[in-house]
């Protein structure tokens, strides 16, 4: 009996414990950390054993197969030891797609993928497909795959995900686009973060699909120099393309395997030129899945977005607050602070992942009249906009953030929660630190 042994005792790492057991797996969970009571009793409950406060070595490098945690990097010295020695490390996905026939859709991006994904499930799940949702967002992809195999996976992927695979292969590949994010675990080289994304088509052939933004001077780049097997299904918001996606005016254009589909831009329920890119890949994916035309129209017009991405929360004294919790690096808060129209109080700040301010200084500029800091050390948000911005003002919890936004807000403005970092230093996670924010909102 193959030795399953599984480094994090999260969703992934739990659903992956049950379907080893299904497949016929011994089976060893170790966390370091502490496991969820709710995860305890998952592991309790299949009989599986696991460990939790510590890594016992020995039980560990007695392994055939190890999966580990995308959250562990790939530096740790128990990880090094494990490959030094032989012993496959891989992710989740790649488990988990092992054991499914499913015709798998994965989605990766620096943003726009949570977005995407939802998209994507949307139209086939209305389009009457038996689609499930899996991945980075809600529930594990080898759970799902042990519990009950669907036909169609949308799968949300992370670079620290594709890190970890070795012949996963998605039918269609999306790559919403790329820019600098998570360097401090890419040694700080952009061409490494780049490489990892691009591992969602390595194994691809001529008869899979890679969707991605021809307007996005970092993939199209790349492309030209590591050209992939798949073919190619470009969309963009500048240039008509053959096949692919294009915008004509305010015309969405949608041309794939001789089908083809308008639609107005005025349809969409969410706002901003990314989301009519993210409209777009996921358009595409349903065409090829043979989602019908009016379906995706309708669909489209009935998707209500994600939470923690520019969601609005209240207006209070005509002042308008925006939660975008989600904006974990600089290009997403770049489309934040682009989509709002009105004069901006700006909450931002967290954990700086190698973060580069200075494509922001224009928007902040025109729209950014004070900002907020909110994270334990905000030296490099000091730095970059100090000179710019007259009101700054530093807190340590989201509290005093957002009532120092109340004192300084007037009439007719926006606050915006957009930290363009990850949230480990205050919160829990980026939910846990936008329903902060919605309940310091309420409590005004």
């Amino acid at each position: 009996m193959a030795r399953l042994v599984i480094l994090g005792g999260g969703e992934s790492g739990v659903g992956t414990a049950i379907l080893g057991i299904k497949e016929g797996f011994e089976v060893f969970v170790s966390d370091k950390g502490e496991i969820k009571e709710e995860y305890k009793q998952v592991l309790e409950h299949f009989e599986i054993e696991w460990e939790s406060g510590k890594h016992t070595e020995a039980k560990i490098l007695d392994a055939d197969i190890v999966m580990k945690s995308p959250g562990i990097p790939d530096k740790v010295a128990l990880v090094k030891q494990l490959v030094k020695t032989g012993i496959p490390v891989i992710s989740e996905i790649e488990f988990a797609s092992k054991y499914t026939n499913a015709t798998l859709i994965g989605i990766t991006g620096s943003n726009g993928k949570t977005t995407t994904t939802m998209l994507t499930h949307h139209l086939l799940k209305e389009g009457g497909l038996k689609a499930g949702m899996a991945g980075n967002i809600g529930d594990s992809f080898a759970k799902m795959v042990a519990d009950q195999d669907w036909e169609e996976y949308v799968l949300e992927i992370s670079s620290f995900q594709l890190d970890g695979i070795v012949d996963f292969k998605p039918k269609i590949a999306i790559i919403t686009n790329i820019t600098p994010d998570h360097l401090d675990r890419y040694d700080y080289k952009f061409e490494n973060y780049i490489a990892s994304k691009f591992r969602i088509a390595m194994n691809q052939d001529q008869y899979d699909y890679l969707i991605y933004d021809a307007d996005d001077a970092v993939i199209t780049a790349w492309l030209e120099k590591h050209p992939v097997q798949s073919k190619l299904l470009p969309f963009s918001l500048r240039e008509k393309q053959k096949e692919g996606a294009w915008l004509d005016k305010d015309i969405i254009k949608l041309n794939v395997e001789h089908k083809t589909l308008e639609m107005s831009t005025d349809i969409l329920a969410l706002e901003g030129q990314h989301n009519v890119k993210n409209t777009m890949a996921a358009g595409l994916a349903a065409l090829l899945v043979n989602v019908r035309k009016e379906t995706i129209r309708k669909s489209i017009q009935s998707f209500q977005g994600v939470p923690h991405r520019l969601e609005k929360v209240l207006k209070i004294n005509h002042v308008e607050y925006v939660n975008d919790s989600k904006a974990t690096n600089v290009n997403a808060t770049y489309y934040a602070l682009d989509g709002i129209k009105k004069p901006i109080v700006w909450i931002v700040g967290g954990v700086d992942k190698g973060n580069d301010y200075a494509e922001l200084m224009p928007l902040v500029r025109e729209k950014v009249k004070a900002i907020i800091c909110l994270g334990m050390d905000n030296s490099k948000l000091k730095e970059a906009f100090g000179n710019v911005i007259e009101l700054m003002v530093e807190t340590y919890s989201m509290e005093e953030a957002v009532k120092v936004a109340y004192k300084i807000s007037e009439r007719g403005d926006s606050v915006l929660l957009s930290p363009a970092c990850a949230s480990f230093d205050l919160f829990e996670n980026y939910e846990d630190r936008g329903n902060q924010f919605k309940t310091a909102i309420k409590n005004l």
